[in-house]
């Protein structure tokens, strides 16, 4: 594909302050191409539908900024852009109301995408949230689904980790650059590395450089639920950020998935008011199927049987099931010696027959 030279002049115009996808899409609409609305007059993009005040801005931030020099610092910056008018712009991105006019890309995004799904939630999840995305994201990602979420703490990285230990496909949408000093949260810095090294990507609508600034989620969310047929929340808060992408989510006409909680968990809360309210709920992958009209991609799962090699894994084996337990609760229902379980355990986990999702409570491993 020809290089798209009209992307430096959409990346000129990201860098000042307050120009954002309505007034892109004001200038796309009314110039021939990017090139002519930088050096447009004030006048005529007046008539483009830009006001005053952001003319003389435009004017003013243009003697400051030279666009073949800027483009220069993107490609050091191992990012390259994607521009609402080229073939491998996300198509169902495109579609809703805001659309970012230029994207900032690391990895592999594949266009014509894959079926998305944007899994969302907690940045503190519970034992039952985590399990909850490890089962419904590893089946996910067998059945080629790509995985679009936020890198943010909690259910976001569990949403990328697993798909990733599932060998599938995933797309981070940051709320700064993604560039490798902008990468944030920091903790999450080299799940985002993880991501790029195994095929997924990282993608945002701000350019390289950025902070992470508390203003920018809010408009990252848009783009999280926007690049999916549909979006999966794992434990919300009554006002957790996360109803923001589930509201975007329906603005823009997409499915809306919930996973039930506990009434008396406060993160709760958030998920089960969606449901109440007309999300669909999700007890397995086949209600998400079921809705997106994909059950024709499903194929039954097969799972080797868990066989114990030993006398005290097959005694633990039978209390081990997807709910999670505690050990010390496994050493009173084997009778075990504590020090014999918890030796026992760490070999069987090695072995990938059993999961420590937190705090010494165990799952079978499926």
């Amino acid at each position: 594909m020809p290089p798209n030279n009209d992307a430096k002049y959409y990346h000129a115009f990201s860098l000042i302050p307050d120009f954002g996808p309505l007034k892109f899409k004001k200038i796309i609409h009314h110039f021939a191409d990017l090139e002519e609305a930088w050096f447009a007059s004030r006048s005529e993009l007046s008539r483009a539908g830009i006001k005053e005040k952001m003319a003389e801005k435009i004017a003013k931030y243009r003697t400051q900024i030279n666009p073949e020099k800027e483009e220069e610092k993107v490609a050091q910056s191992k990012t390259r852009m994607i521009t609402i008018k080229d073939e491998n712009y996300p198509p169902l991105l495109k579609e809703i109301y805001d659309p970012p006019a230029l994207l900032y890309a690391r990895g592999e995004i594949k266009n014509p995408c894959p079926i998305c799904l944007s899994v969302v939630g907690t940045r503190k999840p519970s034992n039952y949230g985590r399990e909850a995305v490890f089962q419904l994201v590893g089946l996910l990602a067998q059945e080629k689904i790509t995985i679009v979420s936020g890198l943010a703490l909690g259910i976001d990285a569990l949403a990328h980790q697993a798909c990733l230990n599932f060998s599938g496909h995933t797309i981070a949408v940051l709320g700064g650059g993604v560039d490798d000093p902008s990468i944030y949260p920091r903790a999450n810095w080299q799940l985002g590395q993880n991501i790029l090294r195994k095929g997924g990507g990282l993608i945002s609508e701000y350019p390289p450089g950025t902070k992470p600034l508390k203003q920018n989620f809010p408009n990252r969310n848009r783009i999280i639920s926007g690049l999916s047929q549909g979006t999966l929340i794992i434990e919300a808060g009554e006002k957790s950020g996360t109803l923001i992408t589930a509201r975007a989510a329906l603005e823009q006409n997409r499915e809306v998935f919930a996973v039930p909680g506990s009434i008396y968990n406060p993160a709760c809360r958030g998920t089960n008011y969606l449901i109440k309210n007309g999300a669909k709920l999700v007890a397995n992958i086949q209600d998400i199927l079921e809705e997106l009209n994909l059950n024709q991609i499903t194929a039954p799962l097969s799972r080797a049987e868990i066989k114990a090699d030993t006398a005290e894994e097959a005694l633990i084996l039978k209390h081990l099931s997807s709910e999670p337990i505690y050990i010390d609760a496994l050493t009173q229902a084997t009778a075990l010696p504590a020090a014999k379980i918890s030796t026992v355990l760490t070999m069987m986990e090695m072995k990938g027959m059993v999961r420590n999702i937190g705090s010494s409570n165990y799952v079978l491993a499926r």
